[in-house]
């Protein structure tokens, strides 16, 4: 009679800035992992003492990068699978069971995850994209799948292994209201102009008038934004406005 394989372990990574707000409640629904790792990045507020409070390995630090900031909290890791979350982010207990049944199953690759994303209390389901939030990504993946890359926003990812799905979504606050939304677009366009001064390639302003009206078009109709009504004009505007506001800070501003 052969011996029982071990029960594969799960890792739980969670990268944090500033986050005492949400932090505890994105945490206290975690119990389904079998380690939790939060990357605590230039943390100025309570999240330290949070996060040790739910028994976290904690990895301190400044990145610039997001890339990298995600791949030290990936090699703190000790789990067989890793599961991203961040802290806006909260996993249903029906989450939870189906990734332990899923990586109980699986040996390699990963798996993309649906998102259930929030404006608000009202839940969007309808024209995530061009940058601008996603309705899911690979945020499940057995150790050694998944590296991020050197961008500051959006970074290139690679991945490695058969790539599956799961059903039930996470739960993902995207933003309290429409200043906030504008709030990240800010941030957003202007890590994105960073990098694209970096690159030395940063387009021109005729093709990123073209994207702002496709990435528009492409939300709001292909996306099927014009079912959530003004919501929908809301992210598809945001999507447009991404890549050109993007290019002129890096054209017309230093930093």
């Amino acid at each position: 009679m052969g011996q029982q394989a071990p029960d594969k372990r799960l890792s739980i990574l969670v990268v944090a800035h500033n986050e005492e707000a949400q932090l505890a409640d994105c945490l206290s629904r975690l119990g389904f992992a079998d380690e939790l790792v939060v990357v605590l990045d230039r943390c100025t507020d309570g999240s330290r003492g949070i996060a040790t409070t739910f028994g976290a390995t904690l990895v301190e630090g400044a990145w610039e990068l997001e890339g990298p900031r995600r791949n030290a909290g990936i090699d703190a890791c000790s789990g067989d699978w890793i599961l991203e979350v961040d802290a806006d982010e909260r996993a249903p207990d029906a989450l939870g069971a189906e990734i332990r049944e899923a990586i109980a199953n699986a040996d390699d690759g990963y798996f993309l995850l649906p998102f259930d994303n929030y404006i608000g209390a009202r839940l969007v389901r309808y024209g995530w994209g061009g940058s601008w939030g996603v309705s899911a990504a690979p945020r499940l993946f057995a150790r050694g799948a998944k590296r991020w890359g050197d961008q500051r926003i959006h970074p290139q990812l690679e991945l490695d292994g058969p790539r599956r799905w799961l059903k039930t979504p996470m739960r993902h606050y995207v933003d309290r209201d429409i200043s906030d939304m504008l709030v990240r677009l800010d941030r957003y366009t202007s890590a994105r102009a960073a990098d694209l001064r970096e690159s030395g390639e940063i387009g021109s302003l005729a093709s990123n008038i073209r994207r702002m009206f496709s990435r528009f078009l492409k939300c709001f109709f292909a996306r099927k934004g014009y079912r959530e009504g003004a919501y929908g004009v809301l992210i598809a505007l945001m999507a447009g406005l991404y890549p050109i506001l993007s290019y002129l800070k890096a054209r017309l501003e230093n930093e």
